[in-house]
């Protein structure tokens, strides 16, 4: 039995340095989207098929720190002329709300959620920590659509190779991790691919769409499973980083940010 109709796997690109920590103002800077849906739900919501329907990808234009460090670019292979002539974060969320209600997700006049759908990420950073920076960065509230407890696919990875024993012969992380019981073992994502016996990483890594497409591949067969596919991680989106200021405004000193 399956509560969501859709899923929307996410996953960020935003800017950094060399260095950097996880309360740097990180701006997003890529936001790329990978609509499933079930093809096999019988009318009691029992579903275990899901296949791709529609991709979303726009880059974003800075607005606090508009200048790529070389470090951003090696990472994500994202240059400055990308982004330069990109559509700034409120830009990108009217472009994302006509995704979203064109594929009938939401209501386009108010925004509401019209059918159960769920965020997935890998990892609970991309929308629990970098859409909450962001928001505050732009001065904007976050959409309603995007509240809301999320699924990350990291976590049901490891959780699902620590407490079934699988049929197939198990790959050596499948083996670690069943071995340890480390139900929250970071696990990159050519790592999940692996552990799940499915082909390995087909793309550029820390390219936010190639990443999402692979993510989503995981997704999919994690719903193969006896896996139910629900929330696992919480949004929150009233958290606080140090450097933020009143109105929107960025207390980071420039001498923390190398060029």
């Amino acid at each position: 039995m399956q509560p969501y109709d859709a899923f929307l796997v996410v996953d960020v690109e935003a800017t950094c340095h060399s260095g950097c920590g996880f309360d740097y103002p990180n701006e997003i800077i890529e936001w790329p989207v990978i609509l499933l849906r079930w093809n096999d739900q019988t009318e009691d919501g029992r579903a275990s098929s899901l296949v791709q329907v529609a991709e979303f990808r726009s880059y974003v234009r800075p607005t606090w720190r508009p200048q790529l460090s070389t470090f951003c670019t090696d990472l994500t292979g994202i240059t400055q002329a990308d982004i330069d002539s990109a559509p700034t974060w409120p830009e990108v969320l009217g472009l994302f709300a006509e995704f979203l209600a064109h594929h009938g997700l939401i209501d386009p006049r108010t925004g509401a959620r019209s059918q159960k759908f769920i965020f997935c990420c890998d990892g609970p950073f991309d929308i629990r920590d970098f859409v909450t920076k962001q928001s505050h960065i732009s001065k904007i509230p976050i959409p309603g659509y995007l509240r809301g407890d999320i699924l990350d696919i990291r976590k049901s990875v490891a959780s699902l190779m620590a407490s079934r024993e699988l049929r197939e012969p198990m790959t050596s992380t499948a083996a670690h991790i069943q071995r340890n019981n480390q139900k929250h073992l970071y696990l990159p994502i050519p790592m999940q691919l692996s552990a799940l016996l499915l082909p390995s990483f087909t793309g550029r890594l820390h390219c936010g769409l190639d990443d999402a497409r692979n993510v989503a591949r995981i997704l999919i067969e994690l719903a193969r499973t006896p896996l139910r596919v629900e929330p696992n991680t919480r949004i929150l989106p009233n958290r606080r980083w140090w450097w933020m200021g009143p109105g929107g405004k960025v207390n980071y000193p420039d001498s923390r940010t190398p060029a």
